[in-house]
């Protein structure tokens, strides 16, 4: 278990010394740094002290272990935009990002989980077919255009719930919440629900699916015949058998969730990571785009080992057949 553990860490590695080269590069070719930083006022002479500063006189193997050793560090230098620390500005726009992600986490199990046991127990019923219908327009429809479809309808016609922003935010320390206010859970439901349609939806699809395949067993048919209930049957033994695969792609799409929250938070101008990333790329703010990568990746890549590792404690074939 130890040499798993070793090699499944030593991956993770590998593929952000990867990512982190990917990012240096967005570093190197994007722009100079010295062009993006000067005003045109600077003279020559302190634009070179200003190269030499940055360190942009060494060699590429020295700049891309610097940069390495910085990210470790959590420095990521400094906003060209607005001259602030790059790890602050993550810092105040993550928890926003965060509990949006966690919403529509668990809006799509609590909303998606149920009918797929609904679509898997009732096959050919009109509500059956009516929740693959649904299914069918959550995959198919991106999410700007259902986040402008939700404002057109309860913001705009109906005046319900806020078009944009976050509402009002308590602090817990570094963290801001919008959980302890009212229009801070008004302003989550629309942008929630625009990013958790889509997840709704392959979690449906999922469960669903084992289901079929679980209700065809020999235990499924030995609980029958032993006169459990249908609703026993369904929900306690069915149902905990096909949750592993859910758990499982529920853990990994929190990192494609966060990585394509920036498309919701664009549309729904919400402080986010997202709506960062979008201010850097129209500012050309390299150093806040190489620091959206490189966490994001992180979180990609903590998520899949941690899925990775927890699959080999709860199955030791896993383990074998990595050897």
């Amino acid at each position: 278990m130890l040499v798993f553990i070793i090699k499944r860490l030593a991956n993770a590695a590998m593929v952000m010394l990867a990512v982190a080269l990917l990012a240096f590069m967005i570093f190197r070719f994007a722009g100079d740094p010295v062009e993006l930083m000067a005003n045109e006022q600077m003279s020559q002479i302190d634009r070179d002290n200003l190269r030499e500063r940055l360190g942009l006189n060494d060699g590429f193997i020295t700049q891309y272990a610097r940069f390495v050793s910085d990210a470790v560090q959590g420095n990521f230098g400094i906003s060209y935009r607005n001259g602030q620390e790059v790890l602050g500005l993550i810092a105040e726009s993550f928890p926003a990002t965060m509990e949006l992600v966690i919403v529509a986490t668990l809006l799509s199990l609590i909303i998606g989980i149920p009918m797929g046991v609904i679509t898997a127990i009732h096959r050919g019923k009109w509500y059956t077919e009516l929740f693959q219908f649904a299914s069918i327009i959550g995959v198919s429809l991106p999410s700007f255009v259902v986040g402008i479809l939700l404002i057109l309808v309860f913001s705009v016609s109906l005046g319900l719930l806020p078009a944009f922003g976050r509402g009002d935010v308590v602090q817990l320390g570094w963290w801001s919440t919008g959980f302890l206010t009212h229009s801070g859970r008004m302003a989550l439901i629309l942008p929630s629900i625009a990013l958790s349609l889509y997840q709704i939806t392959l979690i449906m699809r999922l469960v669903r699916a084992e289901m079929l395949e679980t209700l065809r067993s020999d235990f499924v048919k030995f609980a029958r015949a032993r006169g459990i209930p249908r609703y026993r049957i369904y929900f306690r033994h069915a149902l905990r058998n096909c949750l592993m695969p859910v758990v499982t792609m529920t853990a990994m799409n929190v990192g494609s969730l966060i990585a394509f929250a920036l498309i919701t938070e664009t549309v729904f101008q919400w402080p986010g990571m997202g709506m960062l990333f979008i201010q850097a790329v129209t500012f050309i703010d390299i150093p806040v785009m190489a620091a959206y990568l490189c966490i994001v990746s992180f979180i990609f890549v903590a998520l899949n080992t941690l899925v990775d590792i927890t699959y080999a404690v709860i199955d030791p074939r896993l383990r074998a057949a990595t050897r």
